[in-house]
């Protein structure tokens, strides 16, 4: 599968409970490191690129940062003060490693395949079978954003989307709209 279709496929988790469900088997099935890169995933909206090149040192002990995202090379600042106290535990725990999300092959961080190999090892344990890859965390935070702030706009610019439109198709909303508008429609 090439990135483009991994992209394409992959959807958003819709369900706060499935959400929970893929934290706990993170936690349980994969590791301390992949409950990490998922939570700081699906509540930053960051490409897997970006996630996986992170240092503790530019994150240790910060409520928010700024990044220049690599596809885009545009400044964008993050907020992780909704994760600030497991993210800095997490990074306390870290030893002998400057990355955020070290391999345990060599000095280098995980790639995205193993990324998304624990993503889908994690999603199989809890029967989220379809639809899961590295994106499912960027695609995941825009859902929920959407969701809870309807501000597609915001949305737009956090993401870096070139139209409204892209955004809401991006994260699925654009399905889930007609769906549920057809599956209440009678003549």
């Amino acid at each position: 599968m090439n990135k483009k279709e991994e992209i394409k496929d992959v959807q958003p988790i819709r369900s706060l409970a499935k959400v929970a469900d893929m934290k706990w088997s993170l936690r349980r099935h994969c590791s301390e490191r992949d409950y990490m890169l998922f939570l700081l995933g699906i509540n930053t909206g960051l490409r897997v690129s970006d996630l996986l090149k992170l240092k503790k040192s530019e994150l240790e002990g910060k409520q928010k940062w700024i990044v220049k995202e690599g596809k885009t090379a545009k400044p964008r600042t993050i907020h992780l003060s909704n994760i600030y106290e497991e993210l800095n535990a997490y990074i306390q725990a870290l030893h002998g490693t400057e990355w955020l999300f070290p391999s345990r092959k060599g000095t280098q961080p995980i790639t995205r395949i193993q990324a998304y190999r624990q993503l889908n090892k994690a999603a199989g344990m809890v029967d989220m079978i379809d639809g899961i890859g590295t994106h499912t965390m960027r695609k995941t935070f825009g859902y929920w954003y959407y969701k809870q702030t309807k501000d597609v706009a915001a949305l737009q610019m956090i993401l870096n989307h070139s139209h409204p439109e892209v955004t809401l198709k991006y994260i699925g909303i654009s399905d889930e709209e007609i769906e549920n508008s057809l599956s209440h429609f009678v003549l």
